[in-house]
């Protein structure tokens, strides 16, 4: 008996807007993912590609079709409960870092464990935990303005691991970095992924999308084409 999927898209729609205003930003899309893949998500301006980031993290909801996660139908979930699915499963990585300035590496990373109610003691161990993965210990006490680009987006990930979440949603991970701290980033993705976390990636760099395994690549609101990377650098030497 083959596993259910982690993710499955059926014949999802969305449109912003009424009458003649309407825009229809995704024209039935048709996306399996399985639990342990690194995804690259790929298109355009306006491919459609955001729309379906946002929806595959509870952000938004369909117009149409059929979300499913873990078996769920998301699409019939009221705004709590997606909201519950999101802290219970999913973290976030985004270009921008979103890091509080005046805390430290420590206690953006506490932050989630915060919002759900947990001890100061529980946070502070947790927090220590996902700051190792992303091998940052040693910087837990300094700001974000003491860090550097390649190590706060790394605070970043910590942030979102810290909740022990399924998949790790990433909008640009390394939008905002240079080539040497793009491939770090890189090839600690690709590490968390060896590890089990599924990884699910915006990106317009096709030299990262390459650490992908998978390639989904969006063209006017549809999937245009599904590549298993052949070039992934998925056996990439050296540590994160």
């Amino acid at each position: 008996m083959t596993a259910e999927p982690l993710i499955q898209l059926e014949g999802i729609t969305k449109t912003f807007g009424n009458g003649a205003a309407a825009f229809q930003a995704l024209k039935g899309i048709d996306l399996t993912i399985e639990r342990g893949d690194f995804v690259a998500i790929m298109g355009p301006s306006g491919s459609g590609k955001s729309t379906t980031m946002n929806i595959l993290g509870c952000l938004d909801v369909p117009t149409g079709g059929v979300f499913r996660f873990r078996g769920v139908e998301v699409q019939k979930l009221d705004r709590d409960q997606r909201s519950l699915l999101r802290r219970r499963y999913l973290g976030f990585v985004f270009q921008g870092f979103n890091l509080l300035a005046r805390t430290t590496a420590l206690e953006n990373v506490e932050l989630p464990l915060l919002y759900r109610g947990e001890n100061k003691t529980q946070r502070r161990e947790s927090a220590l935990r996902a700051l190792d993965q992303v091998g940052l210990v040693p910087w837990a006490s300094h700001s974000p303005s003491e860090l550097s680009g390649g190590q706060q987006q790394r605070v970043a990930i910590a942030r979102a691991l810290v909740t022990q979440p399924d998949v790790l949603l990433a909008d640009e991970p390394t939008g905002n970095l240079d080539s040497e701290r793009s491939v770090e980033i890189m090839l600690l993705l690709q590490r968390l992924n060896g590890e089990g976390i599924t990884v699910l990636m915006v990106t317009h760099e096709e030299e990262m999308a390459a650490y992908a395994k998978t390639i989904v690549r969006f063209r006017d609101g549809q999937v245009e084409r599904i590549e298993h990377s052949a070039t992934a650098l998925a056996q990439a030497s050296g540590p994160a």
